[in-house]
């Protein structure tokens, strides 16, 4: 099968093959923020906010459900965190050389540079253009009859009711006096399972965000799924048995045929061509690091931050009234989701990492309950300093929007035991919040508390041990995630890592490589290439076996992750 493969890739043009091989596979590539899914012959896949928004009756007595299901995750940052913020921010200003928090800029100094509202246009569109409030109802008609003898109906007539279930942006767009709990199954790159957040309702979301992609973008109805076969791109961040009930989702509750699991990491590395990397994913509400060689993960340098895009954006906001620059408007992103849609789009159109001031003009709007939209144009400052919190965190005050207790996990089996090293040594950070997380694998995945993105990337790549590849992987950086994207971070990247290699290191040279594809949908593209070119389907799991035993039936073996067909299809990619 390998050599008939083999001389098969090299005979057939890339475009053909996508089509013969592509169109009945579907990648889906599940976030805390957004799910991608989409054909695996698809160049772009559909994007959509990972949350759920369900209709709840007003209570007997008269109280209403709580909008947010996680509300009560959900704080404050505390004095004490609001200090260290403010050393952060000192920090980072020095860098930047730009005036501390509470020193007003010399009036001598040339005016910082300005921001402009066309200078980007991010995907969502212009960051000026007000959020509409979702409209929650629909339009039923109904027909009346009034002769029963002859069934003749003599009149239709229109009301309106409230829609049962809302998905995706639309769901984030409510207004919070709407009779609704919005839904978000996924927080900080784990199931979001809580005393208020059953783990039943968290699959229950998630087979209704999923079923409704599929129907409503890709028009795969659940009667024809059996003639699909759907591709996982998981990120490193999810335990043994989030991996599994994703599986039991995909092929019992959604009925594909078979699936493969793939690690996001690994993907992107495929996604641009690349056997050898260190790959940081940097999303919205989780930063990872994986490191790859010849085309296979290597576990033990796998790091997880709890940080991402939104705490950029919160950052914003704090920093904003921490200058004084916010208008007078009840702006709160934890509590009210359009208003962290607003600051998103914010932080894609003018945060940017660069020396010296760097201000800008914008337009922002107050989202409040039963009023109109209002509109504030306002001049926002320092809009370099919170992309700059990915390398002195302590400025995110990520507590505000905490993990969800990991109490739930206790799974004896290990998905993915032929294939992990549970005896690795790591880089001797200090474990903060998470300790508590991982009780049975606590080496597993190391996540750190308060650790900035270079040394995370440091201690991940000097943890293979061998200095060969420590300098391949510190000159083949490749960056993926929507962060990804911001101006200025590929050259702050590479300064704060070779800054951050100790002086007993032999490196000199640190290197982010420029990414073939948009960083947000490169793991999407890499795991539609390995279910391409894997000919031989040897970890892939079919619905029967699964539903049945959750194994290999007759395999003698448990399932297992692909890292030995990736590395397969990886000397494929390279033939």
């Amino acid at each position: 099968m390998a050599a008939y493969a083999q001389d098969y890739l090299k005979s057939v043009v890339p475009s053909q093959l996508i089509s013969e091989r592509g169109s009945n596979l579907v990648v889906i590539n599940p976030g805390s923020a957004n799910v991608r899914v989409g054909f695996a012959h698809q160049q772009v896949p559909f994007s959509v906010r990972h949350c759920i928004a369900r209709y709840f009756k007003p209570r007997s007595d008269g109280s209403r459900h709580s909008f947010l299901q996680d509300e009560m995750l959900n704080c404050k940052a505390s004095a004490p965190q609001n200090l260290e913020r403010e050393r952060a921010y000192d920090i980072i200003a020095s860098l930047l050389k730009i005036p501390f928090l509470d020193e007003e800029a010399p009036s001598s100094s040339l005016p910082p540079k300005m921001g402009r509202v066309d200078s980007f246009v991010p995907q969502q569109g212009r960051s000026d253009s007000a959020f509409t409030w979702t409209n929650v109802k629909e339009k039923v008609s109904k027909s009346h009859q009034t002769d029963e003898s002859t069934s003749t109906a003599l009149l239709n007539s229109e009301e309106y009711k409230y829609r049962e279930i809302i998905f995706g942006e639309d769901a984030l767009k409510i207004s919070p006096s709407e009779p609704y709990c919005l839904r978000r199954p996924i927080r900080r790159g784990h199931f979001n399972i809580s005393q208020n957040y059953s783990f039943q309702q968290v699959c229950e979301d998630l087979i209704a965000i999923w079923n409704w992609i599929l129907t409503e973008k890709l028009n795969i109805h659940l009667k024809d799924r059996s003639s699909y076969s759907a591709i996982l791109v998981l990120p490193e961040t999810f335990d043994n048995r989030e991996i599994k009930e994703m599986l039991s989702i995909v092929l019992r509750d959604l009925r594909f045929s078979t699936a493969v699991v793939h690690q996001e990491g690994l993907a992107a590395a495929f996604g641009n061509g690349l056997s050898t990397a260190c790959v940081v994913n940097i999303g919205a509400q989780v930063t990872s690091v994986i490191c790859v060689e010849d085309g296979v993960a290597i576990p033990a340098t796998t790091l997880t931050l709890p940080f991402g895009g939104e705490d950029i954006s919160r950052c914003l906001l704090w920093a904003q009234r921490r200058r004084q620059t916010w208008p007078n408007i009840p702006t709160d992103p934890l509590h009210k989701p359009v208003d962290l849609l607003m600051l998103n789009k914010l932080r894609e159109t003018y945060c940017q990492i660069r020396e010296g001031g760097y201000d800008g003009i914008a337009v922002v709007h107050s989202y409040e309950q039963d009023k109109p939209v209002s509109t504030h144009k306002t001049k926002l400052s320092s809009l370099n300093v919170p992309p700059m919190g990915l390398f002195y965190p302590k400025i995110f005050a990520h507590e505000e929007y905490s993990p969800p207790p990991r109490s739930w996990f206790n799974d004896s089996e290990d998905m993915l035991e032929d294939t992990w090293n549970m005896e690795y040594a790591g880089g001797n950070v200090g474990l903060g919040i998470w300790d508590s997380y991982y009780p049975v694998y606590p080496t597993r995945l190391k996540k750190y508390d308060n650790v900035g993105l270079a040394e995370a990337i440091v201690s991940s790549i000097l943890s293979t041990g061998r200095i060969d590849l420590q300098r391949k992987l510190f000159c083949s950086i490749q960056l993926i995630g929507g962060v990804a994207s911001t101006v200025g971070l590929v050259p702050a990247v590479e300064d704060r890592v070779l800054h951050a290699i100790p002086s007993n290191e032999a490196i000199d040279t640190v290197e982010v490589l420029q990414s073939r594809s948009e960083p947000s949908y490169v793991s999407c593209k890499g795991g539609a290439i390995i279910g391409i070119l894997d000919f031989g389907r040897e970890a892939w799991i079919y619905r029967e076996d699964w539903v049945k035993n959750g194994i290999h039936v007759g395999s003698g073996r448990k399932y297992k992750d692909s890292y030995f067909l990736q590395s397969q299809a990886m000397c494929y990619y390279n033939a």
